[in-house]
């Protein structure tokens, strides 16, 4: 193990002469300063395991040089020893007040001061021993954290691809929406862990459509009143499948896939909700599902163009569509156009 350094701060030469002949006699590596303003230059450049220190100095008293090494986070762990003629109780207890760990009046015994200082060098490297092994141990599980949180939100992804594919066949509708959503959610004002979250449930919005037969998903034209109450019913299918999950991304996945086809006037579904109660995130799911599935083709339609799709948001503001979620939408239009045109069919 390294020889620990003490740093011994006194401003009489004959006392650092005498305590460091004893201490590199017990094989200890010293450092010395005569005040307290040279001591505070000598740590910044080398951090001492002990420190022994004077009260009595002048300018700047050793009560002085420890309140300023306990108010600095990287040197308020170093272990304080005051060695000090002054042992009034009231002095003794300020010592302590202020973080030293011992207090040994002079005269003092050099065997007991060593046995003193052996104790609290031991200690200090038992505690910095404990802080390495909390540390490593954190950087592992957060480690450990990131990895499954990347396959949580990889499995939530593969989930809604596979959703996706059964009436798109690339399954760039999902990475399209999912980022609009986090275009939007920014726009709302949600932190970044929050926006993140969005785009990663919103990508299962459409899960549901597992539970829909092809014949009625896949149907070229339009569907007659049976089948639209068939599709309908994804909502609820893909909520039932995201429900009951410990994750705080299920449930909010959950709460997109039952209210993404809902309308801020009460006419959607499958709940028939309106205006502000519909969750935010179903709100800002539903403008971005909307945008994109008009933009892309499907078996029963061609792809509209971008002006006319968002001609329709427009005319739908206060019906459809959240009438602020669709004026942050044609405001962050040249940001929602980079995602339309990187992740094309």
């Amino acid at each position: 193990m390294q020889k620990p350094t003490i740093l011994i701060i006194d401003d009489i030469p004959t006392n650092i002469r005498i305590l460091e002949k004893k201490l590199l006699n017990e094989n200890y590596s010293i450092m010395a300063a005569e005040n307290g303003k040279k001591a505070l230059e000598m740590i910044e450049k080398r951090k001492p395991d002990l420190i022994l220190l004077d009260v009595l100095m002048p300018e700047m008293s050793g009560f002085e040089v420890c309140k300023i090494l306990k108010h600095n986070p990287k040197t308020q762990s170093i272990p304080i020893i005051f060695l000090t003629a002054k042992t009034e109780t009231e002095d003794i207890v300020e010592g302590f007040n202020l973080g030293a760990v011992d207090y040994v009046s002079k005269p003092f015994n050099y065997t007991e001061l060593i046995a003193r200082i052996k104790t609290h060098t031991e200690l200090k490297h038992l505690q910095d021993n404990l802080e390495w092994a909390v540390s490593d141990r954190t950087k592992k599980l957060n480690i450990a954290l990131d990895e499954l949180r990347a396959a949580h939100f990889e499995t939530i992804k593969r989930l809604a691809q596979a959703a996706d594919y059964r009436d798109n066949e690339t399954g760039m509708h999902i990475l399209r929406m999912s980022h609009y959503t986090r275009i939007l959610g920014k726009a709302m004002g949600m932190n970044e862990q929050d926006c993140e979250q969005l785009r990663h449930a919103s990508a299962v919005h459409d899960i549901g459509k597992i539970g829909i037969p092809d014949s009625i998903l896949l149907k070229r034209g339009k569907l007659n009143q049976d089948e639209f109450e068939v599709i309908k019913t994804h909502c609820e299918i893909g909520a039932a499948l995201l429900s009951d999950i410990d994750s705080d991304l299920c449930r909010l996945a959950e709460k997109i896939a039952l209210t993404h086809h809902e309308k801020w006037n009460g006419k959607g579904y499958p709940d028939s909700i309106s205006g502000t109660d519909i969750p935010l995130e179903g709100r800002i799911a539903a403008v971005s599902d909307v945008f994109d599935a008009l933009t892309s083709v499907r078996p029963y339609k061609k792809a509209w163009s971008v002006d006319d799709a968002i001609k329709h948001l427009i005319q739908e503001k206060g019906q459809h569509f959240d009438p602020e979620i669709v004026d942050l939408f044609l405001k962050n239009l040249q940001e929602i156009l980079e995602i339309f045109n990187k992740y094309a069919e």
